[in-house]
C-alpha cells in the first residue's frame, strides 16, 4: 500500500514541496531490509519501547499466528515515522488492527513536525482493506479531533520508577505496610531461579496459566512466550520462585534501554500465603540492577483494579495512559474488555473450570484478544 501526501508549503516553493512530500507504506516488518531500517530509526528515537521492535511483531506472529505490519512514513526515502501493527482475528471479539498487538504500548513514533493526519487516514484505509473494523493505538502520537476516533484516558495507568542503588535501599523505599509483607516473603522457605531454557519456560507457563485461570482469563499460547524469548534473546528472561522444589510464582521480563519490564507474571494459589509474588518482584529488582538496569517498569493495570492497588502499595505512582480507538462507519465498537458486563458471566464460568480444561481451551481464545 502506498499513499502519497504533501505537507502545506508557501506558494512558489515547488522544489521544497517535492522534498517535503510524505509517503506512507504498509510493509512486512519481517522483511530483512525493512527491519534493519526500522531498527536504525528506533535506535535514534528516545520514545521507542520494547513493543516497537520488529522482534515483538515477529514473536506475536510466530506465537499466535496474527500477522504483523509496519506503517512507514518517509520523506525523500528517509524514514520519519513508524507505527507497528498487528492484524488480530478473533471469532469471539472480531477483527482488530492494534499498535502493538498483545502489548501495552507501541504507538506512532514521529521525527519532525509533519502532519500525522494523512497517516491516520492511510491507517484507516489499511484497516478497511484488511476487513478490520476496529483500530487501537496504545500510546504514541494520537489522532486529535479526527472523525471516528475516540481517546480513552482513564481506563489504564502505567507504573514506572527508578531502582534504588542496592537491596537495602530498595527495601527502605517500599512503604512500611508493603515492606512488612515483603519481609515475610524474604523469611519464607523460597528459592529463586533465573533462566531462558525449556525448564524455565515450562515452570513459568504452569504458574502463569493457573494464575490467569483464577482470574477468569484464558491463557495465551505457550508458543507466544517461547517466541518472545527466542526473538529478544538476552533481552528477555524468566525469574521463578520455588517452594520446596515447586514453582509458585514466575515472571517473564523484557529489558530495554536500562529498564526492566516484568510483563507476564503471576502466582499459584499457594503463592499468596507464602508472599511469593512479593519475593518475586523484589528479586527481579535485584536481578535487573545486576544487569545494569536503572528503572523498573511495573507495567499497565486497569484503574482501580487489584493489580493497580498492589503496585501503589509498592510505592509506584500511577501514570494515566491515553489510547485511541477507531471504529469503521456502521460497525459496532469492539468489546474485549474483561470489565464489560457482557463478559462477567464468562469470567465467572472460566474461574470454575478445571485447570487442565482451561489450559486446553484458553490459547485458541486468547490468541484473538490482541
Amino acid at each position: 500500500m502506498t499513499a502519497p501526501f504533501r505537507l502545506p508549503v508557501p506558494p512558489g516553493q515547488a522544489d521544497v514541496a517535492a522534498r517535503q512530500a510524505v509517503r506512507f507504506r504498509a510493509v512486512d516488518p519481517a522483511d530483512p531490509r525493512e527491519a534493519t531500517r526500522i531498527g536504525a530509526f528506533l535506535a535514534g528515537h528516545r520514545e521507542a519501547s520494547a513493543f516497537h521492535r520488529p522482534q515483538w511483531l515477529a514473536a506475536v506472529a510466530d506465537g499466535t499466528g496474527q500477522r504483523g505490519w509496519a506503517m512507514l512514513a518517509e520523506i525523500a526515502g528517509e524514514l520519519v515515522g513508524y507505527l507497528p501493527l498487528t492484524e488480530v482475528h478473533s471469532p469471539l471479539f472480531g477483527r482488530l488492527l492494534a499498535s502493538s498487538g498483545f502489548a501495552v504500548g507501541g504507538g506512532l513514533l514521529r521525527c519532525g513536525g509533519w502532519n500525522p493526519g494523512p497517516l491516520f487516514a492511510a491507517l484507516e484505509e489499511l484497516a478497511l482493506r484488511l476487513s478490520c473494523p476496529s483500530i487501537e493505538l496504545r500510546g504514541g502520537v494520537l489522532p486529535a479531533d479526527r472523525r471516528g476516533w475516540t481517546l480513552v484516558g482513564n481506563a489504564h495507568a502505567g507504573f514506572c520508577a527508578a531502582l534504588a542503588g542496592d537491596d537495602e535501599s530498595q527495601l527502605a523505599a517500599i512503604p512500611r505496610k508493603q515492606r512488612a509483607e515483603l519481609r515475610k516473603g524474604l523469611a519464607a522457605e523460597l528459592a529463586v531461579s533465573v533462566g531462558r531454557n525449556r525448564e524455565a519456560l515450562a515452570a513459568h507457563y504452569a504458574v502463569y496459566a493457573e494464575s490467569l485461570r483464577n482470574l477468569g482469563t484464558p491463557v495465551f499460547p505457550r508458543g507466544l512466550f517461547a517466541a518472545v524469548l527466542a526473538q529478544f534473546d538476552e533481552d528477555a528472561d524468566i525469574l521463578t520462585v520455588h517452594h520446596r522444589g515447586r514453582p509458585v510464582a514466575s515472571v517473564l521480563s523484557l529489558y530495554h534501554r536500562g529498564t526492566v519490564l516484568p510483563y507476564w507474571g503471576g502466582g499459584t494459589t499457594a503463592a499468596r500465603a507464602l508472599r511469593a509474588n512479593d519475593r518475586m518482584y523484589f528479586a527481579l529488582m535485584s536481578h535487573a540492577r545486576g544487569r545494569g538496569c536503572e528503572r523498573f517498569d511495573f507495567g499497565r493495570s486497569k484503574t482501580g483494579s487489584g493489580a493497580w492497588h498492589f503496585k501503589r502499595n509498592w510505592g509506584f505512582e500511577p501514570q494515566p495512559l491515553t489510547y485511541a480507538r477507531w471504529t469503521a462507519p456502521g460497525s459496532a465498537p469492539r468489546d474485549a474488555d474483561p470489565r464489560s458486563a457482557r463478559h462477567a458471566a464468562r469470567i465467572a464460568l472460566w474461574q470454575r473450570l478445571p485447570l487442565a480444561l482451561a489450559n486446553r481451551l484458553g490459547p485458541p481464545i486468547a490468541r484473538g484478544l490482541g
